[in-house]
């Protein structure tokens, strides 16, 4: 697991706002003037994927909220005095608040949360169903219809991943199917939410990262107390695992990610946390050993096919 790190700061023409964000929702494709971001952008559910084994191998048990905490806040902090930039007016308060408790409080507690109490392959099935939430979100308030082509590869990705990661003799875990369940759909939910509202004029992506990122971390910190009280002790291997997990899989992935959302077709972009799994499915060989069979190697395949495909839109040629 190697750091990736790229440039974030949006260029003097990088488009702002509501009227950027729609203008991104309204293509029907990824062009090729967009692969690049694409793959840019499909680094951080990359990054993302490396979560499972991070918090079964290194992190203390049972402290989502704690995890959380140290993932998101330290990061937002140091991207707030990096960029010295705060929300301007109630509007951009209130919408970075809510912002911040989707895109990183509410999805990352229900994330560790979910990673705790489910196996890693039923977590990660039910995150798969996100390219179905974010197309029912964006119909609702983005007026952007999903195409069959799309949601046929959703269900195909969903297949594919659960074909991918899960195991037999597994135990579900109620908890843990609801906050699987709800970290996608606060996740889906702030997608949509960050594209429809885009971010302020003059606002950088880093500015508008350490604002949700601050936000998200402190709706986490009282919860964190009141649930699991006092920071446990910290180990070597926990510590480095906060800093790969707060360092680049939030500040520089994050930051990643909410370009790409300013920027891509919100249909295709909720393709792309099927790579998560997929990362978690080849870590799970690659360092833990563990076996990889023929119906998971199909399913792997089939994801990859559906987040490809996801990034075309052909349509129905008409005389």
């Amino acid at each position: 697991m190697s750091a990736v790190q790229t440039r974030t700061a949006p260029g003097p023409s990088a488009p702002t706002g509501p009227a950027a964000s729609g203008k991104a929702s309204g293509a029907s494709a990824v062009g090729p003037h967009t692969l690049g971001l694409t793959a840019v952008t499909a680094l951080t559910p990359m990054v993302w994927g490396t979560t499972y084994l991070v918090t079964s191998q290194w992190l203390p048990p049972d402290r989502p909220l704690f995890s959380g905490v140290l993932r998101a806040l330290p990061a937002g902090l140091i991207l707030l005095a990096f960029t010295r930039v705060l929300p301007r007016g109630r509007r951009w308060w209130g919408r970075a608040a809510v912002l911040g408790v989707l895109n990183i409080g509410a999805f990352n507690a229900l994330l560790f949360l979910a990673a705790y109490r489910l196996p890693g392959g039923v977590a990660a099935t039910l995150g798969a169903v996100q390219p179905l939430a974010v197309a029912g979100l964006a119909f609702m308030l983005l007026q952007e219809r999903p195409t069959r082509w799309r949601l046929g590869w959703a269900i195909a990705g969903a297949g594919g991943v659960a074909a991918m990661v899960l195991r037999g003799n597994f135990v579900l875990d109620a908890v843990g199917i609801v906050a699987g369940l709800g970290g996608t759909a606060a996740m889906a939910s702030g997608v949509v939410l960050t594209k429809k509202w885009g971010r302020p004029e003059g606002v950088g992506v880093l500015a508008f990262t350490g604002w949700q990122l601050s936000a998200g971390g402190l709706f986490l910190v009282p919860l964190a107390l009141a649930f699991e009280g006092a920071p446990p002790a910290l180990d070597g291997a926990a510590v480095g695992g906060y800093l790969w997990l707060g360092g680049v899989g939030t500040l520089l992935a994050y930051a990643m990610w909410f370009r790409g959302v300013e920027r891509l077709p919100v249909a295709a972009l909720s393709f792309l946390p099927l790579l998560s799994p997929a990362v978690a499915t080849l870590l799970g060989w690659a360092v833990l050993g563990e076996a990889l069979t023929p119906l998971q190697l199909t399913g792997f395949t089939l994801a990859m096919v559906s987040i490809a495909a996801a990034q075309l839109n052909p349509r129905r040629r008409t005389s």
